[in-house]
């Protein structure tokens, strides 16, 4: 079928026209700006049936126009009561007929369904680092030491080592910086994050004697957090 006016869809997959080209076609004398607002008082609503835009303009000030719904459309063409109104309607009757045949509505279902698909795609892409680490982490529950963490970093192509982890994670707030028996235990953060725990233990001393160990280990959430975290970073820079 040969395009007497340009046709687009809307967001809801519905067929609009722009006013301007439908006003220009139908060789309407009067002015756009005056013949549209008195097309509206034949019952038409904003938002519903139509709505309106700035046009781009090669020059000058861009023009008001309208996206106009093929239903306000046709309606439009029969008021003129001119051949041209004529040409009009018929032309939307019979480009109204095509896109409701079931092969249209079918062709429109599937590029909605790989629009969708797409997008799925895009955000399973967006999210996949943390899923994964996420999915490798969730198998077990147990905590790692802070030098396993570091090594996990660095198969992730994060080149940091215990020494330099244990660092950034005291400036981070996340283990006590203070001297002392306190150094590099968990601070309240991450205690209340759950992604650092304290491992109590016992080793005999030099001296022969029994003596209690506090030892820092990284949750299994929290792996995923401190993984999730540095690849985020690597990703901003």
């Amino acid at each position: 079928m040969n395009e007497l006016i340009t046709t687009n869809h809307n967001d809801d997959g519905e067929i609009i026209i722009s006013g301007r080209e439908l006003h220009e076609f139908l060789e309407v004398k009067t002015d756009y700006k005056d013949w549209f607002p008195r097309m509206v008082t034949y019952g038409f609503e904003e938002g519903l049936d139509f709505s309106s835009f700035l046009s781009e303009s090669t020059g000058g000030r861009p023009k008001r126009d309208h996206h106009i719904k093929l239903d306000m459309a046709k309606e439009i063409a029969m008021i003129q009561r001119t051949e041209k109104g004529k040409q009009a309607r018929q032309y939307f009757l019979q480009l109204e007929k095509m896109w409701n045949s079931p092969e249209m509505v079918m062709k429109r279902a599937l590029q909605y369904a790989d629009q969708k698909v797409l997008e799925m795609k895009l955000e399973i892409e967006k999210q996949r680092p943390k899923v994964l680490y996420a999915e490798a982490v969730t198998v077990s529950k147990d905590t790692v030491l802070v030098k396993d963490l570091a090594a996990t970093l660095k198969q992730k192509g994060i080149d940091i080592g215990e020494k330099r982890l244990f660092e950034w994670l005291r400036e981070n707030g996340y283990l006590c910086k203070k001297k002392g028996e306190m150094r590099n235990m968990p601070t309240q953060k991450s205690l209340d994050l759950e992604i650092i725990a304290i491992k109590h233990g016992l080793r005999t001393g030099s001296d022969g004697e029994m003596k209690k160990t506090r030892t820092p280990k990284i949750t299994g959430k929290g792996q995923i957090y401190f993984i999730n975290k540095f690849l985020d970073t690597r990703k901003e820079a």
